[in-house]
Order: C-alpha cells, then sequence, then structure tokens
C-alpha cells in the first residue's frame, strides 16, 4: 500500500498507535487556559462564550457597506469586518488616475474621516468589536476609527478591535505595500506604543498566515512564516524600547481554515503551542504575552465557481477545524464568493452556518475535544517540528526581512502551489465538481454593480470634502507630519522617534484624505519597489 500524505506532505497512518504520539500531558498539552495553551487560551473556552462570529464585507460605497453591516448584525453576527478597496489599501485616493477601474471593485473606498463616519453610522462603537483589513495604511485608517468614536462623544479606551497591520507578508504574498519595510517596520511599532497607551483594548495588529495560505503555502509553512513574521515585529517594538509584556498580550493572528480537517485542526493546536515557546525562549514573555489569540477565516482558495453550493459543505467543514481547534473568532465564507462579491443571502447562509456549529453541532460543550486522539497529537507534533525547521532557516538568513529580500518565503510558497496544482491535474488531489463528478454545467452569472457609476459617485464625494475643509489646518497638520517622519529612517535612537500617531489623527481629523498622508510619508521613507 503505497504511503498517504496529508496535504503539507506529513505522512499519514493507516491507523494511529499510542507510539505515534507520545505527549507529555504537562509540558505538550497542560489544561486549556495554562502555558502552553495547546488545548486553549481560555480555561473553559466556548463554554464560556462562544467564539466572535466576524463576517467580512465591503461594497463599493460606504453606504452599502454599513448597510450589509446592519444586516449582518440583526441576523445575530457579533462583530464587524472591514474590506477595503485597493486604492485605500494602496494611500490612493479615488480621484487618483492610478485608482481608475478599481475604486470599490474589492471593498469599500474610503477617502476621508467623513466616509468612515458613514461606514459607521448607527453602530454601537463602544459595544461592537471592528476588525479592519488594512496594512501599509493602517495607521490611518485606525486613526478615522477613532476621530469617529471622538466625534461621537467616545472615549478611545472604550473601542475594541484590530487592525491588520502586517506589513511584512504584503510583500511575502499579497503586494499591498508602499513604504521600504524599515520604516513600516518603524510604523508599526509605534502603533504597538500608541495602542498599548491609549487605545487598550484595541489589537494593533493581525499576523496574518492566511494570505500566506491563499497565495499557496502549505499548512506547516503558514504557521512558520507567520512566526517569522510575528517574531520581527515583537523584535522591533523591543529594539523601540517598549518592554515585551507592555505590548505582546494584544498581538493577534489571522489563520486560514482549509478542508483537511485533521490537519488544519493539528496546525490550531500546534501553532498555539510553538508560540507559547518561542515567546518564552526569545524574549522571556509572561502567560499573557505568550498566549496566542487568533481569528479564522475559512479558504478562499478553495472555493470553486463550478458547482458553488458545494462551497457550503467546504466552508462547513473549514468551521468545524477552525472552531474544534479553538479560534477567538471566525469569518465563513459565502459559496458563491468564487463568482463575485458575496450575494445577502450567501452571506446569510454564511453566518447561519457557524450559529448551527455553534448552537447545534455540540463542539462547544466540551474544550479542545480532539485532544488524546493519537492521530492528532501526532499531526500536531509534526506540524510544530516542520514549522521549528523552517524557522530556523530564516534564522539563518537573518530574520524575516533578510529572507524577503532573498526571496526565501516566495520561492518556497511558490514551489508548493505549483505542486498543489500539479496533484490537482493529475486528480491525484481530488477538487469534487472541477476534476471528478464534472456535470458540464457552467457557472452561474451573478449580477455585478455599475463601478463606473461607484467610482463617479466617491470621486464626486471626495471633492466635496476638500472643498468644505480648511485648507490651511489639513496643510499645517501634514506638515507636522512631514517634519516628524524622517525619524522613522535608521535604526539608532528608536526610543527617541516622536510620536507619529498623534499627528496622523490631526491630520484625519482636518480631513486630510488616505492619499494626501500616504503621499507625505512617502515622500519622506520612498516607496518600495522589489527586486527581481
Amino acid at each position: 500500500m503505497s504511503e498517504r500524505l496529508s496535504p503539507s506532505g506529513l505522512p499519514v497512518p493507516v491507523v494511529a498507535r499510542p507510539a505515534d504520539a507520545p505527549v507529555d500531558y504537562a509540558a505538550d498539552l497542560g489544561d486549556p487556559g495554562q502555558f502552553p495553551f495547546t488545548r486553549g487560551v481560555q480555561p473553559t473556552m466556548y463554554r464560556g462564550r462562544l467564539w466572535t462570529m466576524r463576517q467580512y464585507a465591503g461594497f463599493g460605497t460606504a453606504q452599502a457597506t454599513n448597510e450589509r453591516f446592519r444586516l449582518l448584525l440583526d441576523k445575530g453576527q457579533t462583530g464587524l469586518s472591514v474590506a477595503f478597496d485597493l486604492p485605500t489599501q494602496m494611500g490612493i485616493d479615488s480621484s487618483s488616475p492610478r485608482a481608475l477601474g478599481e475604486v470599490g471593485r474589492v471593498g469599500v473606498a474610503i477617502d476621508t474621516v467623513e466616509d468612515m463616519h458613514v461606514l459607521l453610522d448607527g453602530i454601537p462603537l463602544d459595544k461592537v468589536s471592528t476588525s479592519m483589513t488594512i496594512n501599509a495604511t493602517a495607521s490611518t485608517l485606525l486613526a478615522m476609527y477613532i476621530v469617529v468614536a471622538e466625534e461621537r462623544g467616545i472615549a478611545r479606551a472604550q473601542l475594541s478591535g484590530t487592525v491588520q497591520n502586517d506589513i511584512l507578508k504584503e510583500y511575502i504574498a499579497r503586494g499591498t505595500y508602499i513604504y521600504p519595510p524599515a520604516p513600516s517596520l518603524a510604523l508599526t511599532a509605534e502603533m504597538f506604543r500608541f495602542c498599548a497607551a491609549e487605545v487598550p483594548q484595541w489589537n494593533p495588529i493581525s499576523i496574518s498566515g492566511y494570505h500566506i495560505r491563499e497565495a499557496g503555502a502549505t499548512a506547516v509553512q503558514e504557521v512558520a512564516f507567520t512566526f517569522a513574521d510575528a517574531l520581527a515585529y515583537v523584535q522591533e517594538a523591543v529594539n523601540a524600547g517598549l518592554p515585551v509584556d507592555a505590548f505582546a498580550p494584544r498581538l493577534s493572528f489571522f489563520f486560514a481554515a482549509h478542508n483537511d480537517l485533521f490537519e488544519e485542526v493539528a496546525k490550531f493546536r500546534a501553532a498555539r503551542r510553538l508560540w507559547a515557546r518561542l515567546m518564552r525562549e526569545r524574549f522571556g514573555g509572561n502567560d499573557q504575552s505568550c498566549r496566542m489569540r487568533f481569528h479564522t477565516q475559512t479558504g478562499g482558495v478553495t472555493l470553486t465557481a463550478q458547482q458553488p453550493l458545494n462551497n457550503v459543505v467546504r466552508v462547513t467543514v473549514q468551521a468545524l477545524a477552525a472552531t474544534l481547534g479553538g479560534t477567538q473568532s471566525l469569518h465563513t465564507n459565502g459559496y458563491d464568493e468564487a463568482l463575485a462579491l458575496p450575494t445577502a443571502e450567501a452571506a446569510t447562509l454564511a453566518l447561519r452556518t457557524q450559529q448551527i456549529v455553534g448552537y447545534e453541532s455540540g463542539i462547544a460543550q466540551t474544550v479542545d475535544p480532539l485532544a488524546g486522539s493519537w492521530y492528532v497529537e501526532q499531526l500536531t507534533d509534526a506540524v510544530e517540528a516542520g514549522a521549528r525547521e523552517l524557522l530556523a532557516k530564516v534564522d539563518e538568513l537573518g530574520g524575516a526581512a533578510e529572507a524577503i529580500r532573498a526571496g526565501f518565503f516566495q520561492e518556497e510558497i511558490g514551489r508548493s502551489a505549483y505542486a498543489h496544482q500539479l496533484r490537482v491535474e493529475a486528480g491525484e488531489t481530488v477538487v469534487v465538481g472541477v476534476n471528478r463528478f464534472d456535470d458540464g454545467q457552467a457557472p452561474p452569472i451573478i449580477p455585478a454593480p455599475d463601478f463606473s457609476a461607484l467610482e463617479r459617485d466617491q470621486v464626486a464625494r471626495l471633492a466635496a470634502v476638500r472643498a468644505q475643509r480648511d485648507a490651511n489646518a489639513v496643510e499645517l497638520a501634514l506638515q507636522r507630519l512631514t517634519e516628524a517622519a524622517p525619524a522613522y529612517l535608521g535604526a539608532s535612537d528608536r526610543s527617541a522617534r516622536p510620536a507619529l500617531m498623534p499627528l496622523i489623527i490631526d491630520a484625519v481629523r482636518a480631513r486630510a484624505s488616505v492619499g494626501e498622508i500616504a503621499d507625505r510619508l512617502e515622500g519622506v521613507w520612498g516607496r518600495y519597489t522589489p527586486s527581481l
């Protein structure tokens, strides 16, 4: 009988036996809520409270996205998650020629704080937590969120949520970067400092393996490369003079959940344990700093345009993997997302999937119910060992930033993606409805919004804000930001850098746009161009 391998290439036994998983309970597992947190970060996990059901949404205009948020909240969603369009992610105003044809296409267009006011209209910011998938311009979007709350009379300390703010993975897998790595890392450390001091319930980063996985990484690579980036952020903040235990408890992570149920559950358990051990070994972090809290999204790359209703089943399996693995929050994809932005029907069914898993499946009744399975424990050990091996290679290259420059991550992911595609094309990896059980029917057509009209409306909205604001106040705020930015170049005297977040907040409050703020910083820091 030929050897079977998991999607990460880990050996899969015909039958698992005790010798396959010689686990030391105290050292390797421990009780939930205790180091090394293999079994979960809370003692009672979902018995105390179910995971946050946080559906990701962003539709062209702030008004349309606000309507979807309200719909999902009315149907039982417990947290918001915002998708931004590419110009917003890249620090480009909707009125720029560079934004032509991209405004509002893959998320909501946000140019000024007035758009953020519309996006969050009627949503109690002191009661609902919000996650924003934004990286290069994360500081500006967080500033806008804070100003909206401020102008509603809500204190910063009452706000809870997350900005993704994971710029290193943009150089690896996604490409929505603006500035070079050094000032980008310095800005990340500044956000750690600011949130710890001013917005204590806010997670200043969501270190993302999701996009690394979407680019073609295996589960083992997802864990290793995410942690390589995370260690670089922690080191940058420590170098900037921040005590590790002052900011590390608010670090959060973001992973994908794919179809191989047992490998995915093992991945989440191994990731918790590995992060706890790395933080203790390398930085001497306390238990709170060693706790890895994470959000999960079901695998977008696993969805198929053919027979899209099959995706309902895929998403359910992936939701089970995430929750059996102990996620703190979850987004379940709509079944039609391989075709277009999800319809209201698909988004509602995706939320209902989470609710059925949470309230009807029984998995929330006991913590880490797959613990002790010889197969799951063997996989957990194998994922951790494989991730450590890859991390050692990153260390040899000089850390995440140097590994990015060397193309290490990109080459490793590319090889894995290519190998997977070859297996699919050969029929070795079955994709139901694609390379087996194909019924020959064309994918359905889902009507798309009139993006040209949407773009014209957004440009007009930005023009109206510019016409009404105090131009002198905007220029003064931008000039102060420009004067402070050079201190974020170079590594000398990092602890003496001026605080940049208050200056960005001042610019946002004056109604400066995302593009204007990004242009000023780019003028000082430059634009990153990858080496070929």
